[in-house]
């Protein structure tokens, strides 16, 4: 059995998300709910949950500032939350679960799965990379949270070269040689590089990192070489996207 606190200052908020949570997850045991963030502080020392469900926008004291009280974060988090697109990017980024309000049964169910099924709890530095994002601070953090089958892996964004596709997962080639498995598709990969502009989607399969192309080789799309001496074909619909970064490149 799961046990989880709810922390929201909006009551029909948290009788409705207990309700869903009785009906579609019944493995979740709601042992208390809070109506603003001291309540939930006190919740959390005494009931120890597996996982807070916990709303961001609170008079006093918000989400992230009860969450900045602790020096670890001995639970599961899964924000709920009205915000607007650009701070779901934000969520997106850190790789942190959160539920868009009013909650469908279905991202519920999936939440509760991920909850279920991890191994371990997500990284410290995860909150403090979605704490930048929200507060607009851009690359603060140059690592990128990577989920894996056993948890996460941050990942510094330099030392990645390719991100080639396979099906619903995502290989990370490194610089080490290293080889690692994300739980991702290459489409929102995408996305959480987006704030680097030297990731370039070169082919519907494959994302690289332009800073260590060492070669193009001319073609129908041609082909990228890379600083480990690896190939990385080029699609003919992608070539002039990748052409315009050699003759006008970003940082």
């Amino acid at each position: 059995m799961i046990k989880a606190i709810i922390i929201d200052d909006e009551m029909h908020c948290r009788k409705t998300l207990t309700m869903l949570l009785k009906e579609y997850c019944p493995d979740v045991q709601v042992v208390e709910q809070c109506e603003d963030a001291q309540r939930g502080l006190e919740a959390i020392e005494k009931f120890k949950p597996d996982v807070v469900f916990l709303d961001i926008e609170m008079p006093h004291t918000n989400g992230f500032e009860m969450l900045e009280q602790f020096s670890e974060i001995p639970f599961t988090v899964v924000f709920t939350t009205g915000y607007d697109q650009y701070a779901i990017k934000a969520f997106k980024f850190s790789a942190l679960d959160y539920l868009l309000k009013p909650v469908e049964p279905k991202e519920l169910i999936t939440a509760v799965h991920k909850i279920q099924t991890q191994k371990k709890l997500p990284e410290a530095e995860q909150f403090q990379m979605l704490l930048s994002k929200i507060h607009n601070k851009e690359n603060v953090f140059p690592k990128i949270p990577v989920p894996t089958f056993d948890g996460y892996e941050l990942i510094p964004v330099e030392q990645v070269l390719v991100c080639e596709a396979d099906d619903n997962y995502t290989y990370f080639h490194l610089k080490n040689k290293k080889k690692i498995i994300a739980c991702r598709m290459l489409k929102e990969v995408e996305e959480q590089l987006n704030d680097f502009p030297f990731f370039v989607r070169v082919h519907h399969s494959y994302i690289v990192n332009i800073k260590e192309a060492t070669k193009y080789v001319r073609g129908e799309g041609g082909y990228v070489i890379m600083s480990d001496g690896s190939s990385v074909n080029v699609s003919r619909s992608r070539k002039e996207t990748l052409l315009k970064w050699f003759t006008n490149p970003k940082t």
